[in-house]
């Protein structure tokens, strides 16, 4: 039983910055941090993405120096994906499973030069499909399940050789979780971690990333045949446990901050780690305000990033993630 005002005068631990440090439920630091990365050709090359104001894609040389700062900052993973040349793309994604595609190539050398930061790679087959979509197609332009997963193994396989430490599939195909693992284990690479895209929602959001990753105008159709309708809850709720039935150490929801009555959901349902993707469309648009005048960005920043903690995130994946941890670190 609470005592009643004025005995209990709620706004009396607000008073000072000490007691308000004191009493916080939770705390943000640079170690609940995943900086996506995109990786283009070429050397000492940035290329600016108009969509997303201040990021860009590097070349694997700038990209090793760009983890060297998110080490020092103590941000513990990066995300990679791949801007792979229109000429490397093809109908069933072949580049994907090319021991030297750009994606192994980042992996190797950043690893290579940072040892002790983690890699976490995308497993789906959008970068290097000239449809654009993250499979296989059939004449109608449906995404094949099944013949999509048996890429989705290799290309796995590919990366875990390369030096990933984290196999992040992000296709939404049935089953592909379990084949994976089982395929990780066969090739002894035991302690290569999975976290599944197992609420990946068919967003409006998403838009960016497409630009980044050169998608855009390529992508036939839409992918909500694979990708989960943003009306349903319960759904996200069965593709985590056959996620986790099927081997996934960790699970994501995406995207995030619209999203985080999964995220709760989730962490409730299962008690497992879950960690939430700031999508490019969300970070786009804290950026567009900023340029507007209408917010502040390190305040926004970091109020955005402490409610995924406070919905059950494990960590977050997002575009603010040096700039947030210069923020924490200072």
């Amino acid at each position: 039983m609470h005592a009643a005002y004025p005995a209990l005068r709620l706004r009396r631990t607000r008073a000072a910055g000490w007691s308000r440090r004191l009493h916080a439920e939770h705390i943000l630091t640079p170690a609940d941090l995943i900086w996506p990365m995109f990786v283009t050709d070429g050397a000492q090359t940035e290329e600016p993405i108009a969509t997303l104001p201040g990021v860009s894609r590097w070349s694997i040389d700038l990209a090793v120096a760009r983890a060297r700062e998110a080490h020092d900052l103590g941000i513990p993973c990066l995300a990679l994906f791949p801007n792979t040349p229109r000429d490397r793309r093809s109908d069933d994604g072949a580049e994907a499973l090319n021991p030297d595609n750009l994606i192994c190539r980042a992996t190797r050398a950043i690893k290579d030069a940072v040892p002790d930061i983690g890699i976490l790679t995308d497993v789906a087959l959008d970068p290097y499909t000239a449809h654009g979509h993250d499979g296989v197609i059939d004449t109608a332009g449906y995404v094949r399940n099944d013949a999509t997963v048996e890429l989705l193994v290799g290309q796995s396989l590919n990366q875990a050789r390369a030096g990933a430490d984290i196999i992040a599939p992000s296709d939404m195909m049935d089953g592909r979780v379990g084949a994976i693992r089982a395929a990780l284990e066969r090739d002894s690479h035991v302690n290569v971690q999975i976290m599944a895209y197992a609420a990946k929602y068919a967003s409006a959001y998403y838009g960016p990333f497409r630009d980044a990753v050169g998608t855009r105008g390529l992508l036939k159709g839409d992918k909500t045949t694979y990708q989960m309708d943003p009306s349903n809850r319960e759904e996200a709720l069965r593709e985590v446990a056959l996620d986790l039935a099927e081997g996934a150490d960790s699970v994501m929801v995406k995207p995030g901050l619209p999203y985080l009555d999964i995220v709760r959901a989730v962490k409730d349902a299962f008690a497992v780690p879950v960690f939430a993707y700031q999508v490019s469309g969300e970070y786009a648009m804290i950026e567009a305000a900023v340029a507007a005048g209408a917010a502040d960005r390190d305040a926004m920043v970091l109020e955005t990033l402490l409610a995924f903690k406070r919905a059950g995130c494990a960590g977050v994946l997002t575009y603010h993630a040096v700039h947030a941890a210069r923020l924490l670190g200072a």
